[in-house]
């Protein structure tokens, strides 16, 4: 890696937005927790820029995470941001109180300094997203204000040796020259060259791939989504004959869906594929589950076992390559004292300790929007790299209670009916998922001159970047009516279907 930024986490709800920003600007980032060592960050010698995160805890806390002694000593350009500004103000000699008011929503920003390189193209005034309870009073040392809001003195500081502190959020659209801001810090004060796109991951991918994996063999778990095509595709790359390509069947796909994928990348990567049906054994190693946690732990170990089998008879294997990406990562570890896990990731924990192979994977710190650019440079065919994301745990997830063979088989039904109606509509360009839960809820229904008493299925439908966050899509009423009327009359068990209009944050993209 020739150049990148690194990102100390603490906290905030924004940080993937920041870690997002920063790339669009074709600058590579890491985000890392705040009591990270230097010497824990690989190629620190690449690194030329240091941003610290906001976050949820005022610095006077007892337990609040401080900024490591080594940012402040190893002469690289640091902007803190909200929380980091504070940190950064407190540690080094000023002060921060709490604010008479919590400061929430859009502030205007005035500019008292506009000869600084921070403020290239930003006009004097403009208007900046603000989220804080605590304010700065008093700078430290060599520090002096560049920028204030109506309630904020102290919105935009300078040590005047690269080091800036700024209360609002410019990585959130609501901030109107954030953009602008965030990239004038990275071209105007850290210097980056903006080099880093698709190609050049590939490139240093596969150096990397070659060193980790050296003359051992490699097995993959294709499933039929985007992470394992691109996974394997890169690996079938980088080290050829060495790639093993196993294909489990958990029974926990879509409907027909074991038959698709062994067609598809058969012909795509002309990788021989080693296929294994599992699906009896996952369904009785499912029976009586009703925690999801538990489900996913459940899956993941069973899939490793499945694994650690085939690759016996393979003989020789060493590695096991997962499409685990940044989002998956970000939302599986705590970086931040206690801050709650989201839940665990079925690639990320829900393997077990004892796990025979060792990891590799290559696309851990991309987003899913830049694992499909290096899917297509990598020359997969758009049809398969353009499918809607599907959880590792498959319709496990989306059958809420216990698992059983009749409801895999209503929700299969129900799950190519959503499919099928969504393709056709006017909206699927804007859709990153659409996909079916069967509730563990029945109602009455009326069917003929019969009382049913059948299973709820919801629809859950949203539009998203990179699943970090996402908005429930404004699906017409036609489609949605055709949907339901189909699952209805078309599937057996089912008598009502709902919609989930629930966005990310609060609820998760799936329901489980």
């Amino acid at each position: 890696m020739e150049e990148k930024l690194v990102i100390l986490d603490y906290g905030s709800q924004y940080t993937h937005l920041i870690a997002r920003r920063v790339r669009e600007q074709n600058v590579y980032s890491e985000v890392h927790p705040p009591e990270i060592a230097m010497e824990d960050i690989v190629d620190f010698d690449s690194v030329k820029g240091i941003i610290l995160s906001g976050g949820p805890m005022s610095v006077y806390d007892e337990e609040a995470p401080t900024v490591p002694s080594w940012v402040f000593e190893c002469g690289l350009p640091i902007l803190g941001i909200c929380y980091g500004m504070q940190a950064i103000v407190h540690q080094l000699g000023g002060k921060v109180e709490p604010g008479e008011a919590r400061e929430y929503g859009l502030a205007s920003l005035i500019i008292e300094d506009s000869t600084e390189t921070i403020f290239s193209q930003i006009p004097s005034q403009s208007s900046v997203w603000m989220s804080h309870g605590d304010k700065v009073v008093k700078l430290p040392p060599q520090f002096k204000s560049l920028a204030q809001t109506d309630n904020t003195e102290y919105c935009v500081i300078s040590s005047g040796n690269q080091m800036y502190g700024i209360q609002f959020h410019p990585e959130v659209n609501h901030t109107s020259y954030g953009e602008t801001f965030i990239t004038n810090f990275l071209v105007q004060v850290c210097k980056f060259s903006q080099n880093w796109d698709s190609g050049r991951f590939i490139e240093s991918s596969m150096v990397s791939l070659k060193e980790q994996l050296g003359a051992s063999k490699v097995v993959c778990a294709l499933s039929g989504g985007v992470d394992s095509a691109v996974t394997a595709a890169l690996l079938h790359h980088a080290v050829g004959d060495q790639l093993k390509c196993i294909f489990v069947n958990n029974g926990l796909l879509r409907l027909d869906e074991e038959n698709e994928v062994r067609e598809i990348f058969k012909d795509v990567l002309n990788v021989d594929i080693n296929y294994l049906d599992a699906s009896k054994r996952f369904i009785d190693k499912l029976q009586g589950i009703v925690d999801p946690e538990i489900k996913r732990k459940t899956i993941g170990y069973e899939f490793i076992k499945c694994f650690e089998e085939e690759t016996d008879k393979l003989g020789g294997v060493e590695f096991l390559a997962q499409g685990t990406l940044y989002p998956d990562v970000i939302e599986s570890v705590s970086t931040v004292g206690k801050a709650a896990v989201i839940k665990t990731h079925h690639n990320v924990g829900g393997l077990p300790e004892n796990m025979q192979l060792k990891l590799v994977e290559p696309l851990r710190y991309l987003f899913k929007d830049e694992v499909r650019k290096v899917g297509l440079e990598l020359g997969l065919p758009p049809n398969i790299i353009h499918r809607q994301p599907f959880p590792g745990p498959g319709l496990a997830i989306r059958i809420i209670g216990e698992i059983t063979k009749e409801k895999l088989d209503i929700l299969k039904l129900c799950d190519r009916i959503v499919t099928d109606e969504l393709a056709k509509s006017d909206c699927y360009e804007e859709i990153w998922q659409g996909f079916a839960v069967l509730t563990d809820s029945h109602t009455v229904g009326v069917m003929g001159d019969f009382r049913t008493y059948g299973y709820v299925c919801a629809l859950r439908i949203v539009s998203s970047e990179d699943a970090m966050t996402a908005n429930w899509v404004k699906v017409p009423y036609e489609v949605l009516e055709t949907i339901s009327s189909r699952i209805v009359n078309e599937v057996s068990g089912v008598n009502r279907v709902v919609y989930d209009i629930t966005n990310k944050p609060p609820g998760t993209i799936e329901w489980e």
